[in-house]
């Protein structure tokens, strides 16, 4: 009895240590080289009817140079974005990484140069995030704009389709420079759609319900979703609550995709890469 005792610990202990193994090489191996599209239809109060159906490609945290995004993983991602077909296409962020001990640079001109390749019928625009700043913020945006991707900084540009229009509004990364979102969004003519474009989720709770839609990148969804326990580690000051997905908070919603690269730990569990299609809806 007692030797069939011990030869059963011993089988769990071989079937535990081979589970841990099989899901190691899924985290660290497998799934952040995955780039899969996250299809989602965004239903929005005071949405013209003639921007029905308007299709947004949401791209964020490429951080190129970290583990599996090098040159061929842009551009898979550019050319798998096309195929979507979308009408206007937004870069969140972070297009450079900062961890040192695993990246292998890629200069942002090269990045660019890739994400020229992207097409949109109403444009191809960006903002800055943390990482970006950190490396050399002047720098990357004045790659982005020889790329024709125009960055809005703390600025905001009319979007005119099917006789209608909206306003993109695009407020600076949170963490690194600062916000001016009432001088914003001024510019901006009363009774006019918004949509707002920024970095950091977090400050979604300061932007005033005129913007009826803010996208946002960043958190990576945390990166790691554990069964039961959620995501350990947000890069949020509101922890999960801003962590991945669409957020309905009063008349305002927020979209935060989870991103294609890594940072800090190149793993990523049950929170794949995303290229994130947007299609936006005016409500009934």
């Amino acid at each position: 009895m007692k030797r069939i005792t011990w030869k059963r610990i011993r089988i769990g202990l071989a079937a535990f240590a081979l589970l841990a193994l099989l899901l190691s090489v899924w985290a660290f191996l497998i799934e952040p080289d995955r780039l899969i599209l996250h299809e989602q239809t965004i239903v929005l109060p005071h949405w013209p009817r003639e921007l029905d159906g308007l299709r947004v490609a949401v791209l964020s945290d490429i951080h190129a140079g970290s583990p599996f995004i090098n040159t061929e993983k842009l551009n898979e991602m550019v050319q798998r974005t096309n195929e979507t077909r979308p009408d206007l296409t937004v870069i969140l962020g972070d297009l450079m990484v900062r961890d040192r001990f695993y990246r292998h640079p890629l200069d942002p001109a090269m990045i660019a140069s890739a994400l020229k390749g992207l097409h949109a019928r109403l444009g191809v625009y960006a903002v800055l995030g943390n990482h970006d700043w950190w490396f050399d913020g002047p720098r990357v945006q004045l790659a982005l704009t020889n790329a024709q991707i125009t960055v809005l900084e703390n600025e905001v540009l009319q979007v005119q389709s099917n006789g209608s229009s909206f306003f993109l509004c695009g407020i600076s990364d949170l963490w690194t420079r600062p916000q001016d979102i009432p001088g914003t969004l001024q510019k901006i003519p009363d009774g006019v759609p918004a949509i707002a474009i920024t970095h950091n989720p977090d400050i979604f709770p300061d932007l005033p319900a005129r913007v009826a839609l803010t996208l946002a990148g960043h958190t990576h969804g945390g990166q790691v979703n554990l069964p039961f326990i959620g995501r350990p580690v947000v890069p949020s000051r509101y922890d999960q609550r801003y962590a991945a997905g669409l957020i309905q908070e009063g008349d305002k919603q927020l979209f935060v995709t989870t991103g294609i690269g890594t940072s800090i730990i190149p793993v990523r569990f049950r929170v794949p890469p995303e290229i994130a299609i947007l299609t936006l809806m005016a409500s009934k």
